[in-house]
């Protein structure tokens, strides 16, 4: 016995897809470089030391002196000596004046001038202690730096970008498709029968 059938036979759709990537490219250049740096201004006022030492009372000392120091010293000590000789002629007057009042003026007078005076001397240095002057001034150093500012003339460069857009490529490979067929089917009408 046949049984009829209808058979269905079906073709699923297919989409064809097909891409191609996206790529960036990119060149960085090195930037353009240009700096300068101008040297500081600087000044320096420097003041030297002095060191003076004076050793002219050292070297007098030594009986070494100038030829103007001894006129100088000699004329002093002719002076001196002319105010000291007033002085004892005038006393040696007026002990004679006083002569009647009784003692012995003349013999004491002759006593007087004729002995030599007594100096007192103890330990003497050659050259004497503090004749050597010593004078110090100290020197000093000024520094003025004015800094100079940093000269950039430099100048970036822009990337070089190559964008390369992806793409996507969509298609139908093949359509849907569904096919019927009808196997031992009739129809039975009223007096007739079809097959179908």
């Amino acid at each position: 016995m046949d049984f009829p059938q209808i058979r269905l036979q079906s073709t699923s759709a297919a989409i064809a897809i097909k891409t191609t990537p996206g790529k960036i490219e990119m060149n960085q250049p090195p930037a353009e470089l240009d700096i300068q740096q101008p040297k500081a201004k600087m000044e320096i006022e420097r003041k030297p030391s002095k060191l003076t030492i004076d050793q002219t009372e050292a070297r007098a000392d030594m009986d070494l002196k100038s030829i103007g120091r001894r006129i100088e010293e000699f004329a002093k000590q002719g002076y001196e000596d002319w105010l000291a000789g007033l002085a004892r002629v005038s006393q040696d007057g007026d002990q004679l004046m006083r002569i009647e009042e009784g003692g012995n003026a003349i013999a004491d007078l002759a006593k007087q001038n004729s002995e030599d005076p007594m100096y007192e001397f103890n330990i003497g240095w050659v050259p004497s202690a503090g004749s050597v002057k010593i004078h110090f001034e100290p020197g000093s150093v000024k520094i003025n730096i004015e800094p100079q500012q940093v000269i950039n003339n430099s100048r970036p460069q822009k990337p070089k970008v190559n964008i390369l857009r992806a793409e996507v490529d969509i298609r139908m490979q093949r359509y849907a498709d569904l096919q019927i067929d009808f196997v031992n089917l009739k129809h039975v009408g009223v007096n007739f029968e079809q097959v179908i």
